[in-house]
């Protein structure tokens, strides 16, 4: 799902900053700002955004919160959900929103308010769906720098994922577990000292599939039980 990103009059430059580089993290490049109240290419602004000034440096304008939509699909999001009122229906937590965001339209604009008020009720009505993030109700509103980092992340974090795959590739297989099992089992039928060989050796098995070994792991306790081998023949 191709996502762009719009704030609403952002008062402040260091939160635009760490928008920017948010957004670099996951990929986007772009930012549109409807009436920004600060500069957002002043000296904080970019300092902040590190790698990703040229999102700031390239953003842009609107007047309005209409023209800004224009005809996008409109993903609001607030802090204070019961805000939408009428259109509550659409309102959803981030674990709801994610099983069915892959059928949102390709053309879709995720809207974050401003620093200190969020979106309007109006302006949530012109959204198509509104999603908020589960946080303590001791203190539910995030940094929107902070809220839009968990958005990202729930909504695109699988498709980066995927970027990943080569972790995988450090992890064990089967039966590269199972290999190390049988030579454990092997020190274990001829430890004396061991009397029930059962329980050690299932032990063993259960602890090693729980932990999720890498490669290097295992090579490295094979190691061991080779010299043990070797100790034997000695």
């Amino acid at each position: 799902m191709p996502l762009s990103v719009i704030i609403v009059e952002p008062m402040y430059q260091i939160n635009l900053g760490y928008i920017a580089r948010v957004l670099r993290n996951f990929g986007i490049n772009s930012i549109s700002l409807v009436n920004p109240k600060c500069n957002f290419k002043g000296k904080q602004a970019i300092k902040y955004s590190k790698h990703a000034h040229h999102i700031l440096e390239n953003a842009k304008v609107y007047k309005d919160f209409k023209s800004a939509i224009n005809g996008k699909f409109a993903i609001g999001t607030t802090a204070v959900w019961h805000k939408t009122e009428g259109a509550m229906f659409n309102v959803y937590g981030m674990q709801k929103i994610k099983r069915f965001i892959r059928t949102y339209p390709k053309d879709t604009v995720l809207i974050i308010g401003r620093d200190n008020t969020g979106l309007t009720k109006d302006e949530l009505k012109l959204c198509d769906a509104t999603i908020f993030i589960e946080a303590s109700k001791d203190y539910y509103t995030l940094n929107i720098s902070h809220a839009l980092a968990i958005m990202l992340y729930t909504l695109l974090g699988d498709k980066l994922r995927k970027e990943y795959n080569e972790i995988c590739k450090l992890y064990a297989d089967p039966s590269e577990i199972m290999q190390v099992k049988r030579l454990f089992n092997a020190y274990v039928s001829k430890n004396k000292k061991i009397r029930d060989k059962h329980a050690v050796s299932l032990a063993f098995e259960h602890m090693l599939k729980r932990s999720g070994p890498t490669k290097k792991e295992l090579r490295t306790i094979s190691i061991a039980f080779g010299r043990e081998k070797k100790k034997e023949k000695q």
